[in-house]
């Protein structure tokens, strides 16, 4: 039977739901966090899973020790783990990289042709395409124009692949993979996903949806520990040049010649960060064992609320990319008339201990074509409650009505309260003197 969850509620525990911070004007609040597409905090089951191999961490397969066999096998059983989760077919391999950025520049060294992308992209789904030919389709108003476009690309000039985002990171809108990837394989070319912001939010079956090629990150998915992962097919990987020359990415080595390994190894070259894979592997067990129903319930509940709460006030505009989107994650991206993006968001971290992300998010293409120099974006994860959201709707009302109540300015183009009299360093006592971090 399966348990009914109060979508009010948190889904999970994470680290940092209790964490108090100062204000700006005295006194403390607890943290409300609103960016969760930047980074999410620890899930429970992440740190308890680190917590258990830290005793045991040591240099993986060629180590005799007790610790680094167990390090070995955790690292290679977290492959297991990840292909689960993404559903992946038995020609695909899990390599782990640093992060999503990783994962992309290390494809593309891999990719024997030209790659489609559009204008949407995270920077990360953007830049690195340009090796072997990058092709730029510009997204229409609509989701099905936009397919169109995409289409005709392709249909245009033969491609190796088609490079997509899962759920846009600066609106959290998603895009028909599925359909996507029938597309582009009747076209000749494969598929690949950016699922930096898709994964934390919805299964992925690759074997269903016929994506050929996935990539995410771990500080997204509840597990930041500096490690992130690619799957895909072997074929591309193994015949690529490896990502990194050095040790663990070969079979032999002599002065003239090297032999390379197969993939995963191929591209991993160097000690890996086996703790960072163990977190992602623990992160995408306990995201498998929620019921995905209850995860988008929860998650719909808390953006519906959002959004409605945040359209009800006067000057406050919601960004999206398409009219016709048929799914959205839990990112709502918004402006407020009147206010440059980071003085609102510095007035909510500094007056109400609400954080959120302002700027550009690493999509400039993407806010040009829009209009915006800059937005908003407030992200909702596992950790997110209702008295979250209303906090938030509470503070932009606030603001728009009443103004803020302390004085901020911009320093190298940051904005900042003026005067600073929180302390921003994690161990500093109360009444420190502030240090701020660049």
């Amino acid at each position: 039977m399966t348990a009914v969850i109060d979508p009010t509620c948190a889904l999970a525990a994470v680290s940092g739901a209790d964490l108090q911070v100062p204000l700006v004007q005295g006194g403390s609040s607890t943290y409300a966090n609103f960016d969760y597409a930047a980074s999410a905090p620890a899930l429970r089951q992440v740190t308890d899973r680190i917590s258990q191999l830290l005793p045991y961490y040591a240099s993986v397969h060629r180590g005799a020790g007790y610790a680094s066999r167990i390090s070995t096998e955790c690292y290679e059983a977290s492959r297991g783990s990840v292909a689960r989760f993404v559903d992946a077919c038995d020609d695909q391999v899990v390599v782990f990289t640093r992060n999503t950025t990783d994962s992309l520049n290390l494809l593309a060294g891999c990719v024997p042709g030209e790659t489609v992308v559009l204008d949407i992209e995270h920077h990360a789904n953007f830049l690195p395409w340009t090796a072997h030919g990058r092709r730029v389709v510009e997204a229409a108003d609509t989701v099905e124009e936009t397919i169109r476009r995409v289409v005709a690309e392709l249909c245009s000039k033969p491609a190796a692949l088609l490079a997509v985002t899962g759920a846009s990171n600066v609106t959290g809108e998603v895009l028909p993979l599925e359909r996507l990837a029938t597309i582009a394989h009747l076209c000749g070319a494969r598929i690949l996903v950016d699922a930096a912001q898709l994964a934390p939010h919805r299964r992925i079956s690759l074997r269903e949806t016929g994506i050929d090629y996935l990539a995410f990150s771990g500080h997204k998915l509840y597990a930041p520990f500096g490690a992130g992962v690619l799957v895909g097919k072997r074929d591309w990987l193994d015949a690529g040049t490896p990502y990194l020359a050095g040790g663990g990415a070969v079979r032999n080595v002599g002065v003239g010649q090297v032999e390379w390994a197969a993939a995963p190894q191929r591209h991993e070259a160097g000690s890996p960060n086996v703790l960072g894979a163990a977190a992602i592997a623990a992160a995408c067990d306990a995201l498998a064992a929620i019921d995905p129903t209850e995860l988008v319930a929860h998650e719909r509940f808390l953006a519906d609320r959002l959004r409605d709460g945040l359209s009800a006030i006067p000057g406050v505009d919601i960004v999206r990319i398409w009219s016709d989107s048929p799914d959205c994650v839990g990112i709502v991206a918004f402006t407020v008339a009147g206010y440059a993006p980071g003085q609102v968001a510095a007035c909510l971290s500094a007056e109400h201990a609400i954080g959120i992300r302002d700027g550009r998010f690493c999509a400039h293409p993407l806010l040009s074509r829009l209009g915006l120099d800059a937005a908003l974006r407030a992200s909702i994860g596992l950790g997110t409650t209702a008295t979250d959201v209303d906090r938030l709707i509470t503070a932009i009302a606030t603001l728009t009505e009443s103004g803020p109540t302390w004085t901020y300015a911009t320093t190298e183009g940051l904005w900042n309260p003026t005067p600073e009299t929180r302390p921003l360093t994690a161990d500093s006592p109360a009444g420190a003197a502030p240090c701020l971090i660049g």
